[in-house]
């Protein structure tokens, strides 16, 4: 079960199986942020995007898309073209025509309404579904006992993606495989782990001290 998806600044797509993806959703859960302005790119209105998505190639058929500026305005636009550069994606909206209109949208969030996220494969999730989704776990013959609530979905230290999990005062980094995963429960916000034995004892796979990693 792979995270995947499209990304809000504070949700991605996760799942069993993990894709480095990571969401972004406003207050409300309407929209879903699917790329974000880094700056002018060349003369003619063009920008530079850091994307936020599993599905780069869907902005094929997402013309129309809505950005939400760094004051919290939103408004729509219509995309004319996009291709990727130096891993980032260039986008061109109509109207958007100089470099002053580009630079207008630095730090605008792109988004598109929830409801057109893309249809993940069965076992994948958004990071977004998966954050704030209370984790319950058992090693061995222990009984099942509450972690805490996901946090966050880390992409990078393996192939597998790691649940985040606050316990406490203490952070857990748990793989986020299927061998582990007895069930989901987005509807009930609710993840259900089974666990090698001694896992959660030891600090030096599960805890961000001991793995040196950086929030993201």
């Amino acid at each position: 079960m792979p995270p995947r998806g499209e990304k809000q600044p504070e949700d991605g797509v996760a799942g069993s199986s993990a894709q480095s993806a990571t969401p972004a959703r406003d207050s409300q859960g309407e929209f879903i942020t699917i790329a974000r302005v880094v700056k002018p790119q060349g003369r003619v209105g063009e920008v530079s995007a850091e994307l936020f998505t599993d599905f780069p190639e869907r902005f094929a058929e997402r013309r129309h898309l809505f950005a939400l500026g760094t004051t919290g305005n939103r408004h729509e636009l219509e995309l004319e073209d996009f291709w990727p550069h130096k891993g980032r994606m260039i986008l061109k909206f109509a109207g958007i025509d100089d470099i002053d209109a580009a630079a207008s949208l630095a730090g605008a969030e792109i988004q598109i309404p929830r409801e057109q996220r893309a249809q993940l494969e069965e076992g994948s999730f958004y990071v977004s579904d998966l954050v704030g989704c209370r984790v319950f776990a058992s090693t061995g013959s222990a009984e099942v006992r509450e972690l805490g609530p996901v946090t966050d979905v880390v992409f990078g230290a393996g192939e597998a993606p790691l649940l985040q999990v606050r316990e406490g005062a203490r952070e857990l980094l748990i793989p986020f495989v299927e061998s582990y995963t007895k069930t989901v429960d987005l509807a009930g916000r609710r993840i259900e782990l089974v666990l090698p034995e001694g896992m959660l004892e030891l600090d030096a796979p599960l805890s961000r001290p001991k793995t040196g990693r950086s929030a993201k």
